[in-house]
């Protein structure tokens, strides 16, 4: 399999759906190749549906959506048992949780006990339903989406569901050229109906193992370690990344370099997955007018290149 040249292949694809947001694609992907999962966080309407959608859709693997609402219980997602007369036992009957990627659209409408469900799925890719443990499909990607915190109907997810997305992204609106396209071409819907799998589920392990192989030198191992430090000591952030954190970035940055074409990670993969993979897990010091994205990036200027 080229590598190169099969993930180009999908990246077009994606971004002839997904239009102007070319950016936001790439992080996409290298959230699924760095085996993550990924939060969208943005008022609705400006397409965080359609990119799980179409992603799904070009990889030809199952797709599931739920619509979370403040009555969702957690049953509701990983399926109940039913009790069949025909066959005079229970039946499990499996929730939309057993996708191979699931669409959490507007995860913070529901109760924290709902969302707390999707903790298990997450982090372990199984789920415990009525005292037996049931292990989800592979690959399992959720792209849980949430709409700002001052709009009604919503709740804060905790640190402890935020810290299980190794990125979050914003899709913004779009530029005027991109809209102008929008406007003026066929529907979404029609695009996403006509759309062939680019890569199979073997295709997709191989990239995923293709990550694992890509290089870190001592020296970049260092920066990352400078940032996260850098993190810790209480001049940019209340407090720093955890170790798990670390882990979860370093993966990131080695899917990035390989989207990029080569096979050792520079310190540019470093910078530009950083904000997406560390300001959801962070609260900025101070009363300096900065969102959590934007102190990463005045900390990622001030750190020194190896």
């Amino acid at each position: 399999m080229d590598v190169t040249r099969t993930l180009n292949a999908l990246l077009d694809q994606l971004n002839t759906v997904i239009v102007g947001k070319s950016a936001q694609v790439r992080d996409a992907v290298t959230c699924l190749l760095a085996g993550g999962h990924l939060l969208i966080e943005d008022v609705p309407g400006v397409g965080k549906t359609t990119l799980a959608q179409t992603l799904a859709r070009s990889l030809g693997l199952r797709f599931a959506r739920v619509q979370f609402t403040a009555d969702l219980m957690p049953s509701d997602l990983s399926g109940v048992s039913v009790y069949e007369r025909g066959q005079e036992r229970f039946v499990f009957h499996p929730g939309p949780v057993f996708a191979q990627v699931l669409l959490a659209d507007e995860i913070n409408r529901a109760s924290p006990k709902t969302q707390s469900a999707l903790l298990e799925a997450m982090e372990e890719k199984q789920v415990s339903v009525e005292g037996e443990t049931r292990p989800l499909p592979w690959p399992f990607f959720v792209i849980a989406t949430q709409n700002p915190h001052d709009q009604l109907g919503t709740y804060l997810l905790p640190e402890s569901q935020l810290d299980r997305f190794l990125m979050r992204i914003s899709l913004g609106y779009p530029e005027r050229a991109a809209e102008r396209a929008l406007l003026t071409g066929n529907g979404r819907r029609e695009l996403l109906a006509q759309l062939p799998a680019v890569l199979s589920a073997a295709e997709l392990a191989g990239l995923q193992q293709a990550v694992e192989r890509v290089h870190v030198a001592e020296p970049l191992l260092d920066y990352v370690q400078d940032l996260i430090a850098a993190t810790r000591d209480g001049r940019w952030f209340l407090q720093g990344l955890s170790p798990r954190a670390g882990i979860a970035l370093m993966r990131a940055a080695r899917a990035q370099a390989l989207i990029s074409g080569r096979d050792y990670v520079a310190p540019d993969d470093v910078q530009a997955i950083l904000p997406q993979c560390v300001a959801h897990r962070m609260i900025p010091v101070g009363n300096a007018g900065r969102g959590a994205v934007e102190q990463v990036r005045a900390m990622i200027d001030d750190v020194p290149l190896p």
